[in-house]
């Protein structure tokens, strides 16, 4: 069985959520999971989609300084997918295969290409499969 396991952007934008404590909680079990583990990753993708949100959407957003501090301490020690070419390639390829949209596909391709056996994430289907890759929601 594959213990690596991929985490979308919005698990990381989760942990920062004190409206759904719930759903805090187990964002951030899932990161601290994920970093104790070694087995837990992002990708590009999720730095930058987290970035944006958490500097411009948060209610409270992050000040510079915090967000290097959780860039340096979580997101870039879990970041273990960059862009190529044939990734995005492969992205099309998932996003003809399953009918999501190129984003998700991106994030898709990144776990598969991470080689991880579970992909945490509320916006996708909950037990869909695609190769060795289970998507999972951790909130149901």
């Amino acid at each position: 069985m594959n213990d690596k396991f991929f985490l979308d952007t919005n698990i990381v934008v989760y942990s920062f959520d004190t409206a759904s404590p719930a759903k805090r909680d187990i964002s951030r079990a899932l990161i601290s999971n994920a970093i104790s583990s070694g087995n837990g990753m992002v990708s590009f993708q999720v730095v930058q989609e987290f970035c944006n949100v958490a500097l411009q959407k948060f209610k409270k957003p992050l000040s510079a300084a915090d967000m290097r501090e959780f860039l340096e301490c979580i997101l870039m020690p879990l970041c273990a997918v960059f862009p190529s070419g044939g990734f995005y390639s492969e992205a099309l390829d998932v996003r003809e295969r399953t009918g999501y949209s190129f984003y998700d596909s991106m994030i898709i391709q990144a776990a598969l290409e991470a080689d991880c056996g579970t992909l945490f994430s509320e916006d996708m289907q909950d037990g869909f499969k695609l190769f060795s890759l289970t998507i999972k929601n951790p909130f149901k």
